[in-house]
């Protein structure tokens, strides 16, 4: 196939991409390349190229700047996503938008499945969910897939492996919110899950996140400082109530791929398993 990859610079970007192009001809764009934003240029770069799959993965992620400046937001996330999903019907290809669990309120006591009913809290995710309804709306042959607390990217790592790995080395103490819980996905394991279901035809919303029991920020973190066999540095608990932010932040944001569940199809790994290759990864590589 030819596949169309928008937001490609990006840390689930450069996995899609390199994970795609070995079975795949991949079009891979950055916002320079392709301004989602644009709906003429959109339209016109995809009858240029007719590709037979879109992956969305341009988006405005940086979720307090969203909730400050929220025409932004919904003018990449929501409009964004519209230009794209028309040019699809223009050109009749595939689409997959990644959206992101944050479109749920996190009022519940355990993971979110597909079935749950989406009530984001901040800008950031009301802009996503948009992009969701927008995809349904105009498409028939779609895949909306839902992303959870993203590592990986390696020298490119500015998200929360590599601050605490950065900080512990740096620092005999942290304090990470213990209140807030998850399920880390690794990048390069949604690359290969968004591969394998894209091969299905089994059009639909999927959740794609690491499996394993979810955990809290903390959680996380010491585990991060476990297998990078860091000892001098020690983590305490201490409440979200303490780190005021500009968005909200829903309590639960962990999550089951319940919808592959149901058929019979277990497309990512265990967190923790990802996660300690990725953190050996990181120290081989210095």
């Amino acid at each position: 196939m030819r596949v169309l990859v928008t937001g490609a610079r990006g840390m689930m970007g450069m996995d899609v991409c390199r994970v795609f192009a070995e079975q795949h001809e991949v079009i891979a764009t950055n916002i320079e390349e392709l301004d989602v934003r644009d709906a003429e240029a959109v339209l016109k770069f995809a009858e240029q190229v007719e590709p037979d799959l879109v992956l969305h993965l341009a988006a405005a992620t940086d979720v307090d700047e969203c909730e400050r400046n929220p025409d932004a937001a919904y003018l990449a996330n929501t409009i964004g996503t519209r230009n794209v999903a028309l040019a699809c019907q223009r050109t009749d290809a595939e689409m997959v938008y990644i959206s992101t669990i944050a479109v749920f309120d996190g009022h519940k006591t355990e993971p979110y499945t597909e079935y749950d009913e989406p009530n984001p809290l901040s800008v950031y995710g009301r802009s996503k969910y948009e992009g969701e309804r927008i995809v349904r709306s105009l498409l028939n042959r779609y895949y909306v897939v839902r992303a959870g607390w993203m590592f990986g990217g390696r020298e490119q790592d500015k998200k929360f492996v590599a601050k605490i790995l950065a900080l512990a080395a740096e620092k005999p103490s942290l304090t990470v919110v213990d209140d807030k819980f998850g399920s880390p996905t690794y990048s390069v394991d949604i690359a290969h899950g968004l591969l394998n279901l894209t091969d299905t035809g089994y059009y639909g919303t999927y959740h794609l996140v690491g499996t394993g029991p979810y955990c809290s920020r903390l959680a996380f973190a010491e585990t991060i400082l476990e297998y990078a066999g860091i000892t001098s540095c020690k983590i305490n608990p201490i409440s979200s109530a303490s780190f005021p932010l500009a968005a909200p932040r829903p309590r639960m944001e962990a999550a089951r791929n319940y919808h592959l569940e149901l058929m019979g199809m277990q497309l990512m790994r265990p967190w923790r398993a990802s996660l300690r290759e990725y953190v050996t990864e990181l120290g081989a590589r210095g």
